[in-house]
């Protein structure tokens, strides 16, 4: 129920193992490399993550990030597209790419022995795409469809949408990774091969290699594939911060659906943004009592107890570039009100800015991290990723030794300061999804330009 805890508790399970078995080496043409020792079995992650995903797109050309990541397999000078996933898999080894607000990474798991195979294409489709006009036509229909797909025609993920483009006054996050429609239409080539040109480069990205694998050697490759690409002059960002939001924001998305659906987010700071260093441990703290499996608050008082919501979530994720969200989510059960869904979530917001929370449920959260540094130690794959997002947000990999116990350091008191401080009205944006009739699809009430139809405003 609780994806965005889910990537702390990722983030957790690997602090036993990071530390003095971590090597990082930083190139003369400025790529980082970071090696991890994971000797428990033959295989290695290897995974290169660029400082640039939809967060840094201006407007009019949301989603090029994206579109790049794909047509990052559609050929090199040197490799013929679709040639970089096939020698991967002739040598047993499987890849992936993602891209998200933050970050777009590439990653490959492969036997350990293979590595060079990794490395030397990695660094090939770093500076040697070729871009061609009829793939990028092609591609770029191919992520129009993914958008009708998993947006458009996804009520909860049109709803989140709209709720992230309102919640978001000046941040850079109101922008939906995969791209506006409008701006995927009129995107052109040469919007992907500005933006590759001006990103992709060994200055602005960092080689993670977890597993069973001899530092020095990742880094003499690293050298030899990587080591004589040229650096480019990357943008320096300007600091962003949202204004003072100035009261409570509302919207209705009226799309035919099946059941309606409720997402509340309050302004929350994250890990980079924050004043007080134990507050956003506190917010994962108070989202873990919230919303974190059975014996949770939500799912005991709410779902099995009052039985007003079929589901109900707490979200907060303290390792981004940018400040957030604290979410509350959920679906009314059947013969319960929007509004009735809307007072019980706040309510239970209430009683923790009125009445500490109990060590029991403290003691709760600390064994879910303790449960979660078992069951991912395994994956080089997830080891790779925390280091990866952590260094590529700007945030130092080594604050994964400091995770554990900052999270055990958080006290009753602090969860009860940062839900009253940050969980107010005035910080608020409500997006509520008013289910249409399943066939009714002319009848789609968002307004032009993608926005929908504000219900108040108190700013």
């Amino acid at each position: 129920m609780r994806r965005l805890l889910t990537a702390g508790l990722l983030l957790i399970s690997f602090s036993l193992l990071a530390g003095s078995n971590v090597h990082e080496v930083l190139l003369d043409n400025g790529l980082k490399v970071i090696v991890k020792e994971d000797h428990r079995a033959p295989i290695v992650a290897t995974q290169v993550w660029y400082k640039v995903g939809s967060s840094y797109e201006p407007d009019g050309v949301t989603g090029v990030s994206h579109v790049l990541e794909h047509m990052m397999f559609k050929g090199t000078q040197k490799h013929e597209s679709g040639e970089f996933s096939r020698i991967i898999a002739a040598n047993g080894g499987d890849d992936n790419a993602m891209t998200s607000r933050d970050f777009t990474a590439y990653v490959q798991t492969l036997a350990s022995d293979r590595l060079e195979v990794a490395l030397e294409l990695e660094a090939d489709r770093m500076r040697n795409l070729t871009l061609p006009q009829d793939q990028f036509a092609k591609e770029l229909e191919v992520v129009k469809e993914e958008r009708r797909l998993r947006t458009e025609d996804k009520p909860t993920a049109l709803a989140y949408e709209q709720f992230t483009a309102l919640a978001y006054n000046t941040l850079p996050y109101a922008n939906p990774v995969i791209g506006w429609m409008n701006d995927l239409n009129n995107m052109k080539v040469g919007d992907l091969r500005q933006w590759y040109r001006r990103w992709y480069a060994p200055n602005n990205a960092t080689l993670v290699v977890v597993g069973d694998v001899d530092p020095e050697k990742v880094n003499q490759l690293a050298e030899r594939y990587f080591g004589l690409l040229k650096p480019e002059p990357v943008p320096q960002l300007k600091p962003l911060r949202e204004p003072p939001q100035r009261g409570e924001v509302r919207a209705l998305v009226r799309v035919p659906a099946r059941q309606p659906y409720l997402i509340m987010g309050y302004k929350a700071p994250v890990i980079a943004t924050t004043e007080a260093a134990w507050e956003p441990y506190a917010l994962d703290v108070l989202a873990a009592v919230l919303d974190g499996g059975d014996s949770s608050r939500f799912s005991r008082n709410l779902v099995r107890g009052k039985e007003i919501a079929v589901s109900a979530s707490a979200g907060y994720n303290a390792f981004s570039r940018l400040s957030g969200l604290f979410t509350l989510s959920g679906r009314p059960a059947n013969g319960h009100s929007m509004e009735e869904l809307e007072r019980a979530l706040k309510s239970e917001v209430e009683q923790v800015q009125r009445d500490l929370v109990s060590e029991e449920e403290l003691q709760r959260v600390r064994a879910q991290v303790i449960a979660g540094e078992v069951y991912e130690l395994d994956s080089v794959y997830y080891q790779a990723m925390q280091i990866g997002m952590l260094e590529t947000v700007g945030l130092d990999w080594r604050l994964l030794d400091q995770y554990t116990d900052n999270i055990k350091r958080v006290t009753a008191e602090q969860v009860r300061k940062v839900a009253r401080k940050y969980l107010q009205d005035e910080r608020l944006t409500v997006t509520r999804l008013e289910p249409l009739p399943m066939d009714d699809l002319s009848m789609r009430a968002v307004q032009p330009h993608g926005l929908p139809a504000k219900e108040d405003d108190h700013g």
